[in-house]
């Protein structure tokens, strides 16, 4: 559909629920790509779903991690998709195929990744209680980004629209500026409250146009800066926030923030239910209040790229908010008219003839000649809703959608492979010219070509403690519960140190598993998401585990 005929003259923000996205597993964070034609979202179980936004159906279904899935991030181009789960792993995988292109393992959990919005080689990491980390992932490198306070780790971090400037904020409001290739600082400041006493900085979002960017407080305040202003003060400045939106009623805190697709809006979702808020950014007033089931706590929110669409992620599930869309023919033929009942129509003489007999040719002047001109039906102009402001050309190698394959009921034996007569000539001569290595050229077991097992790079961080718990773990209590690590299962060795649950085909009747061997060692089985997992082995399965045939139909790569 053509986005010009999207512009809206009136409100631009959802009003009402417009159904739900099920994804069979319990869903926890969500992000769109970067044209809003796929949404992707992490699941507890590990797996990352990715819909279909404009036919509400899931295109794929990637094996991502065995532990919860906390972050997601789409590369600019769509192509790939980086993913953090609870066990402090970071991976990237390549959307199309379903696989792990490389793997990084920190020592403490991650609260938050960002792909660069330009750089597709960057992407901006968040361990918790350590310093922000930029990694390099052609050559496994990382930078350990500059911090205010060494002794306050408790760092968010965002590139700003284009990825020139990294923003970063820590518990005692102090933000800083730093260049992204540098990693010099070239502004900073510190937000306050009425009072000169500091606040924690919670989250810092850009918006996807404009120079806007938003500072979600622990005083439950959303601050809006204008990012030219903060260079121009440079360091130390004092910089007057454009708008300060919160609940004064209520005081609510706030969970997520972020901007509508053409940065006129702001939505912040409450920590304390199921509710959305929505401002409009110049005059800062309250426009709506979306309401979602009562007794219900918000996991995340995302809003449409292009569309006055919100997707919001509660008790496991993906809500749609849209605007309602009502029927309006008179704007397509300005003549029609709605009838309550038939009217007989009469016909006007030569009304339907193909030709009119008695029709004189006109001399073809001025406006009518211009008709006979030759009209250009190939060229495809760009759509200006997917480029930047400082971009002409759409991006031509993006992928904006997912092929489905049909399910065929009575698949080949190996549908990937040659003819049986052509592999069989075909390896006499490779074996010659080759040394006979035939072990790399087999194709695996599952009838596809043998996958190569992606790269696992370590991330040493200097003085980050490694027993920490994420917080989506919701791991509460006594202090005996809170140092339970937040790594794999313990009990692996070898090979399987990295694979803990290896799904096999059975046939026949199913061996009854302890559920205490399954639920209950790492952090699944604590409380909050964990819970959901424990319940999952109760019924016979567990995170990693076997699959269930449902699931396995949309299966694509291996587990983590």
């Amino acid at each position: 559909m053509n986005l010009e005929l999207l512009e809206s003259f009136g409100q631009n923000y959802p009003e009402e629920a417009d159904g739900t996205l099920d994804c069979i597993s319990m869903a926890l964070t969500c992000t769109f790509n970067r044209w809003g034609t796929l949404l992707a979202v992490g699941c507890n179980d590990g797996r990352i779903v990715i819909w279909d936004f404009l036919t509400r159906g899931i295109a794929k279904i990637i094996s991502a991690h065995i532990h919860p899935v906390c972050s997601l991030c789409w590369s600019r181009d769509g192509h790939k998709l980086v993913s953090a789960s609870t066990d402090n792993i970071v991976s990237q995988w390549d959307v199309l195929t379903g696989d792990c292109d490389q793997r990084f393992r920190f020592p403490s959990p991650i609260l938050k990744l960002q792909c660069h919005p330009r750089d597709m080689d960057k992407v901006l990491v968040c361990p918790m209680k350590s310093a922000p980390v930029l990694l390099t992932l052609s050559d496994s490198k990382h930078v350990v980004l500059p911090v205010d306070d060494d002794s306050d780790l408790n760092v968010v971090a965002a590139f700003d629209r284009r990825g020139e400037y990294i923003y970063t904020g820590n518990a005692k409001g102090k933000i800083l500026v730093l260049t992204t290739n540098t990693q010099e600082l070239v502004a900073s400041f510190r937000v306050t409250t009425g009072t000169s006493n500091t606040t924690a900085i919670k989250s810092i979002e850009f918006a996807r146009k404009g120079s806007c960017f938003l500072i979600n407080t622990a005083d439950r305040i959303i601050r809006v800066y204008d990012g030219r202003e903060i260079l121009t003060c440079g360091r130390d400045g004092e910089p007057e926030p454009m708008q300060k939106l919160q609940d004064l009623v209520n005081r609510t805190p706030w969970k997520r923030c972020c901007f509508s697709g053409d940065g006129e809006y702001i939505v912040a979702g409450s920590a304390r239910q199921h509710a959305l808020y929505i401002w409009e950014k110049s005059i800062g007033n309250l426009v709506k209040i979306l309401h979602g089931t009562r007794g219900e706590l918000l996991l995340d929110v995302a809003w449409h790229p292009v569309r006055p669409i919100i997707a919001s992620i509660s008790s496991g599930v993906v809500s749609i908010w849209a605007q309602n869309q009502v029927e309006n023919w008179s704007a397509f033929a300005p003549d029609f008219k709605e009838l309550d009942e038939n009217v007989e129509y009469e016909e006007r003489e030569s009304e339907f003839d193909i030709e009119d007999e008695d029709k004189s040719e006109p001399e073809q002047t001025g406006a009518d000649a211009a008709e006979d001109e030759e009209v250009d039906v190939t060229t495809v102009d760009p759509i200006v809703a997917f480029c930047s402001s400082d971009e002409e050309l759409e991006d031509t190698k993006a992928l904006l959608y997912l092929p489905i394959a049909p399910e065929v009921e009575d698949p080949e034996e190996n549908p990937f492979g040659p003819p049986p007569e052509a592999s069989v000539q075909g390896a006499t001569a490779e074996d010659a010219l080759a040394g006979g290595d035939k072990k790399q050229r087999q194709p695996s077991s599952e009838g596809g070509p043998a996958k190569k097992k992606p790269r696992t790079t370590t991330i040493e961080l200097q003085g980050v403690p490694s027993d920490e718990v994420h917080p989506l773990l919701g791991v509460k209590g006594d202090g005996k519960s809170k140092k339970k690590t937040a790594g794999r299962p313990k009990g692996s060795k070898g090979k399987d140190k990295d694979f803990p649950f290896r799904p096999k085909p059975y046939r026949g009747e199913r061996p009854s598993f302890p559920v205490e061997a399954l639920g209950s060692s790492g952090p699944g089985g604590g409380g909050g998401v964990g819970g959901g997992m424990k319940g999952r082995a109760e019924g016979g399965l567990a995170t990693g585990s076997l699959l269930t045939q449902s699931y396995k139909q949309h299966d694509i790569g291996g587990m983590d």
